[in-house]
């Protein structure tokens, strides 16, 4: 009886203790606005919510905020598929749409969501230490605008540069085009104004890796306009910055690079901790 006891106590234990895989829970439509706003429309809040999904975890967790693409006029939040079951804290963001609002209320609502996370994502697992900013064309360009332009973060006393890292797929660097078209502005006219991440190049800025389609398939620009970018970062100081081309693929390449994204996010993780 003994020696049974033993056996279930070092054998089948730890089996049943280690052999248990992490579990997910998800929260949806979370709103980031703060609930004493002014002024809120119906519209902010049915637009400015979030998605999280987040490991039963004891322990503090990387996250990674997604920025759904469309052009700043369409698209939904999503939680990737295969940013799931990775130890990690996902959230998803939506915000207002052109032409219902202006295409820049899109950034400040990107804002607002990146502050929220910063404030509450301990609540689900969450390290603070360790958000990563990410998102597809026009949430890449989303991504952008709130972490190089400081001032933004700076409204919700947040430090931008506590971003652990800033990961924009095939993400405009000029001026948005749907910005532009707002002011009479053809899409074959390049500009670099304060609606530019391009605007706010810094040598301080997080550890960034951007990533395009290949330069043939891409839309309009977009691959050199982020080389354009990787080029004045590295001007100004900026030593932690990559650039990759996905070639074979064009502006739908999120699949393939996912794992660029997996691989940044575990690098600097491990980077920090060491």
């Amino acid at each position: 009886m003994k020696k049974l006891f033993l056996y279930f106590f070092f054998t089948v234990v730890p089996l049943l203790v280690y052999g248990q895989k992490t579990t997910y829970k998800e929260v949806d439509n979370r709103f980031y606005y703060p609930e004493n706003a002014q002024n809120v429309t119906d519209y902010q809040r049915k637009m400015a919510i979030l998605d999280i999904y987040y490991p039963e975890t004891e322990k503090k967790v990387p996250v990674i905020i997604w920025f759904h693409g469309g052009g700043l006029t369409g698209g939904d939040k999503e939680i990737p598929e295969v940013l799931k079951n990775n130890e990690y804290v996902v959230v998803g963001v939506q915000y207002r749409l052109a032409p219902k609002v202006k295409a820049e209320v899109s950034v400040a609502d990107a804002t607002a969501a990146v502050a929220w996370v910063f404030k509450n994502i301990q609540q689900y697992n969450g390290d603070p230490d360790a958000i990563f900013v990410s998102g597809h064309s026009a949430g890449g360009y989303l991504a952008l605008m709130t972490v190089m332009d400081k001032s933004r973060l700076k409204a919700y006393d947040i430090d931008a540069n506590k971003v652990a890292g800033l990961i924009p797929f095939s993400g405009h660097t000029i001026t948005h085009f749907t910005i532009r078209k707002q002011q009479g502005i053809p899409g074959t006219q390049p500009v670099i104004d304060e609606w530019a991440p391009l605007y706010y190049v810094r040598g301080d800025a997080p550890p960034t890796l951007l990533i395009t389609g290949d330069r043939e398939m891409e839309m309009l620009g977009r691959y050199e306009e982020n080389a354009y970018f990787y080029r004045m970062m590295k001007v100004a100081g900026q030593k932690d910055i990559t650039q990759y081309e996905m070639q074979g693929y064009g502006h739908s390449m999120t699949y393939p690079a996912f794992p660029l994204l997996l691989n940044f996010v575990k690098e600097k993780v491990q980077k920090a901790a060491q």
